[in-house]
């Protein structure tokens, strides 16, 4: 790779930051991980048990950890939590260890991705398209700050999006397969 050895994704939920992460992680024969997935491992619990006995402050602090650890790992594809930037230690050292790439999606097709929202704490009580809403007024403007690149990725699949992000970052070409135009 140019550059900086870690490439993390940030971005709202749904923008497709662990099917990308782990296909650009294929493309380029490096690991991949998922700081959701690295905070579940630790606690031995999913992520809605955590907010249900920690709240959201208990699983930030569990996110913080999680990502303090794997941005150390080299060379490495990283995807985030959505709230993840929302902590300046985790901008901190997302920024400092890696190129961090924000996956841009709008709210129709985060809306069709995270469907009813079950699973997803943030959006349990009242209107999903109302709660996203919010939480992009809140985090938007952070994910485009600490962005070196924003690529967008409404009805884009994932391989197509990865090639992206390795002409971007790697200046590496992947040709498109036939099935990757939707």
């Amino acid at each position: 790779m140019i550059g900086k050895p870690n490439i993390f994704l940030i971005g709202p939920m749904g923008s497709g930051k662990t099917a990308v992460g782990r296909q650009l992680a294929r493309m380029l024969g490096v690991p991949f991980h998922d700081s959701d997935a690295e905070v579940e491992r630790r606690a031995g619990v999913d992520i809605p048990y955590i907010f249900e006995q920690e709240g959201e402050a208990g699983f930030r602090q569990r996110e913080i950890e999680a990502i303090e650890a794997l941005t150390r790992l080299e060379p490495v594809v990283m995807a985030t939590g959505g709230g993840a930037i929302l902590r300046i230690e985790n901008r901190d050292v997302l920024k400092a260890r890696g190129t961090v790439v924000y996956l841009e999606t709008s709210l129709a097709q985060q809306l069709h991705r995270v469907g009813s929202g079950r699973g997803r704490p943030l959006l349990r009580d009242g209107d999903t398209a109302d709660r996203l809403r919010t939480l992009r007024a809140q985090r938007e403007p952070i994910y485009r700050e600490l962005a070196d690149h924003v690529v967008h990725t409404d009805h884009r699949r994932v391989l197509r999006v990865a090639g992206q992000i390795m002409r971007d970052i790697c200046g590496r070409e992947v040709p498109p397969s036939p099935e990757d135009e939707t």
